[in-house]
């Protein structure tokens, strides 16, 4: 059976798996489902709808899957779903989604959230991700795999930031800034990439943004790390960082 402190308040018609262990004075609302190797640490909150994986470990204070903080949100059973193996520290919070939005807040496999971050209603986090410390998501952003977030740094409601981007530290993100740009700043720039040609022709040459597309569109036949590049570039919503 799962080891739960007689101090920790577990709903009946939470599940949990045999070697879940949750802390003491930790809660455990309906409708959560917790799957194996789970570790709840003291003082944290889990409410339901709300699924993780295996794996997973819950720092003391941290509230996952709450109402969405949204005046639209009228108490609908919209969910949060974690995949395995990720980390939430201190007093970190992941709210639920919205029906206005996907209904749904997804995290992936293998992150780290580090202490005080926020991830709003409705976003979509990819594999690896590193959060640091007091990090802002609004609502239905999305983050590619990889993408590391320095400590203050925020994303305004539906950004995009795309897979092995870099976000330095107090950068406020207010456009999509695509994969493996290093963007800092107020309102956050570009700075560098990993792949220095593709970063040129974006960002150092004169070139207008079709233009320049076409460029790396032909640059990623022979440079598939691109393609990913290329293919964030034209699902960019709110414009590119440039």
């Amino acid at each position: 059976m799962a080891r739960i402190d007689p101090h920790a308040v577990v709903s009946p018609k939470a599940q949990l798996a045999d070697d879940v262990e949750v802390g003491a004075f930790a809660v455990i609302g309906d409708h959560v489902v917790i799957g194996p190797r789970c570790w709840i640490g003291p003082h944290a909150v889990v409410n339901g709808p709300t699924t993780l994986g295996a794996d997973n470990r819950v720092y003391q204070f941290a509230s996952l899957g709450d109402a969405p903080q949204d005046k639209k949100y009228k108490g609908e059973p919209t969910r949060l779903e974690v995949g395995d193996r990720n980390i939430f520290r201190e007093y970190c919070t992941v709210n639920r989604g919205t029906v206005t939005g996907n209904g749904v807040t997804r995290i992936g496999d293998d992150n780290m959230l580090l202490a005080y971050t926020h991830v709003g209603h409705d976003c979509t986090l990819g594999n690896k991700i590193v959060l640091s410390n007091l990090v802002m998501l609004g609502g239905h952003v999305e983050l590619g795999d990889w993408v590391i977030m320095s400590g203050y740094a925020g994303a305004h409601q539906f950004s995009k930031i795309g897979a092995h981007a870099f976000i330095g530290n107090n950068t406020a993100v207010t456009r999509d800034v695509p994969p493996y740009v290093l963007a800092s700043g107020h309102p956050a720039e570009p700075r560098s990439i990993n792949s220095e040609n593709a970063y040129r022709v974006l960002y150092r040459s004169d070139l207008k943004l079709e233009e320049a597309v076409e460029q790396l569109t032909a640059m990623a036949v022979d440079h598939e790390e691109l393609r990913i590049f290329v293919d964030f570039i034209g699902k960019a919503t709110r414009s590119l960082v440039r």
